[in-house]
């Protein structure tokens, strides 16, 4: 089994794909104004938005989207106008995080783990 797509609610389609798209994802399904679908940079899965009437409460849900150059990506997406709520910290997990929110309210968090995302020191052994 293998994790193909998350989809996220939204209740503006249109800002969500200028969001997105100025991210780094790419757009491979546009069927606005109710849903949109896009490509990872690396990796091959998917991720989309789909329309809802009513804003969705905070679910507490955060969507990770792992880059390489993080803390560059970050200050180019600063200088492009994105808002972080969080810029890039070191993290207990030793992941490094920055965070941010999409038009809809759903929590993003851009990251880098190298080996320790899938290998971490207290990984459990088969």
């Amino acid at each position: 089994m293998q994790l193909n797509q998350v989809t996220l609610p939204t209740h503006d389609v249109d800002a969500s794909v200028r969001f997105y798209v100025g991210l780094g994802l790419r757009l491979i399904v546009s069927s606005s104004p109710r849903y949109a679908r896009f490509e990872c940079e690396d990796g091959g899965s998917t991720f989309s938005v789909h329309q809802v009437s009513h804003p969705a409460p905070p679910s507490g849900v955060v969507v990770y989207f792992e880059c390489e150059d993080l803390d560059a990506r970050v200050k180019a997406l600063e200088e492009r106008g994105y808002a972080f709520t969080q810029g890039p910290q070191d993290q207990p997990w030793l992941w490094r995080e920055a965070r941010l929110v999409d038009p809809s309210g759903n929590v993003v968090c851009l990251y880098w783990a190298g080996e320790n995302r899938r290998f971490p020191p207290w990984r459990v052994q088969a």
